[in-house]
């Protein structure tokens, strides 16, 4: 079993003032995998503390010596790898060639990207007589999730060390050992005491003393919807700024003219990807009424050749859905789907045939959803698609953009026809014939997918203040 019962606080591992040991359970085998601490408010206090004396200095530091600082942590990250794609395997069930290539790659990935923006990044204008600045918000806390964890705290930290930020990281007690890692990745790279430190723990204790800590200046989370409003209002008495990244219920336009075996395989994989664990799955399939007979036996086809197995054993296949409570309330929406009438075309409910323990899910494609079905409105994080019809483009608009998230949507189709369409929708992110983000472009929802965004220069941003100095002397 993997133990990390310390905190890492002002450079150091320091046990905890007054916490629970906490086991992570392996999806794959049911069984313990991981020991971590959940940290109390009196650990979130004492790594506050830390981040404010050190922000002090390090808010002052140099582009150039940030920029240093994150190279060295790239340095450190790729002699991690192996280990980093070892322990989100174990802990989430991410299968350990996606694991290590996809999950900790977008990972370092995003230092990288923070810091050929701030290479570039113009840290003053002038608007008339006014010279304009952006700052260094000051201690930042962070709350990320499990479904791509790596690549959610590099999204934050990053651009926090950017910008000249301090920070309390709590990853998620689902997943915490990569963020471990990560702490001893930043301590080989010679990250300032104080600058970066992590406090493992859960929402309701750790998370919750974060959000509403008075001497913190900035809290970004990603996860659930319900919980980033409960984050936002623990941190509404301190009127902190509050940044998230929350749920999503993509769906994906197929266009009535689009040609099914080039564009539907890498739109209709991000369904499958990481078990469907992915906040802009594009799960809401729609096709023209003339076509779906044919498009749900490509997307069938698809789906039977997805094999199902153990994610610590390479290969393309995918592996489990992250814990017992997930499992079942997927388990509980495909059954709500065929309860409402949902035709089920392959997949359904209970494990595969030739596993007996694990939390794994059938690859599971619907056809015959409605707007109004449970498992067309509500996120299901989990390998099943759903295939709905529209009768004109207007109709795939609408049906498309009614759901209470924003996150991401997809075009499957000729790709000038779907820029066409494409402001139409009402999502941060519309993707053609894909359905991944950029590493250097916003990232972000409308509606109840949060608010903020993420990557390259919109997300270093967001971790900054901005300041009008007026009555200074103008440059020539």
């Amino acid at each position: 079993m993997d133990s990390y019962l310390k905190h890492y606080i002002n450079g150091k591992w320091v046990e905890s003032i007054g916490g629970k040991r906490h086991e992570v359970i392996s999806p794959s085998t049911e069984e313990p995998c991981t020991e971590i601490t959940i940290g109390t408010p009196a650990d979130v206090d004492a790594a506050v503390v830390a981040a404010r004396r050190a922000f002090a200095t390090f808010s002052q530091t140099s582009v150039a010596d940030r920029l240093a600082l994150l190279g060295r942590i790239v340095d450190e990250f790729k002699k991690r790898f192996a280990e980093l794609g070892q322990s989100m395997a174990m802990e989430m069930g991410a299968p350990v060639s996606f694991a290590s290539t996809a999950q900790a790659m977008a990972g370092m990935a995003h230092f990288r990207v923070a810091a050929a923006t701030l290479r570039d990044f113009k840290f003053e204008e002038m608007i008339g007589a006014v010279r304009v600045v952006h700052e260094p918000i000051g201690v930042v806390g962070m709350i990320t999730p499990w479904n791509w964890p790596l690549n959610q705290i590099a999204l934050k930290v990053a651009p926090s060390i950017a910008a000249g930020n301090t920070m309390v990281l709590k990853p998620s007690e689902e997943c915490p050992g990569n963020a471990a890692i990560l702490a001893e990745i930043m301590h080989a790279a010679g990250v300032p005491a104080g600058v970066f430190n992590l406090v493992q723990g859960n929402g309701p204790l750790t998370g919750n003393a974060i959000s509403s800590h008075p001497d913190i200046d900035m809290v970004s989370f990603t996860g659930s919807t319900r919980a980033g409003i409960l984050i936002a209002k623990a941190a509404a008495d301190t009127v902190k700024r509050v940044h998230t990244e929350l749920g999503g219920k993509a769906a994906n336009v197929v266009l009535p003219d689009a040609d099914f075996a080039t564009v539907l395989p890498p739109t209709i994989q991000g369904v499958l990807a990481n078990s469907g664990q992915s906040c802009i799955a594009p799960t809401r399939i729609l096709v023209h009424k003339d076509r779906e007979v044919e498009a749900i036996g490509f997307i069938k086809t698809m789906f039977d050749a997805t094999p199902v197995g153990d994610p610590m054993t390479e290969g393309s296949h995918i592996g489990p859905v992250v814990n017992k409570a997930q499992y079942e309330k997927i388990q509980g929406l495909i059954q709500s789907a065929i309860d409402e009438g949902a035709t089920l075309e392959t997949g359904g409910t209970g494990r595969p045939a030739d596993l007996n323990r694990g939390f794994y899910v059938r690859p599971t494609v619907f056809s015959g959803v409605t707007p109004d079905m449970r498992i067309a409105q509500e996120e299901v994080f989990g390998p099943v698609a759903t295939v709905m019809t529209y009768t004109d483009m207007e109709d795939a608009i609408r049906v498309a953009n009614d759901t209470p998230y924003g996150l991401s949507m997809t075009i499957s189709g000729d790709p000038a026809k779907a820029a066409e369409i494409a402001p139409r929708m009402r999502a941060g992110i519309v993707t053609i014939n894909s359905w991944g983000p950029d590493a250097g472009a916003p990232f972000g929802g409308y509606k109840q997918s949060g608010n903020g965004r993420e990557n390259g220069v919109y997300g270093l941003r967001e971790f900054m203040e901005v300041k009008s100095v007026i009555g200074g002397p103008v440059p020539a």
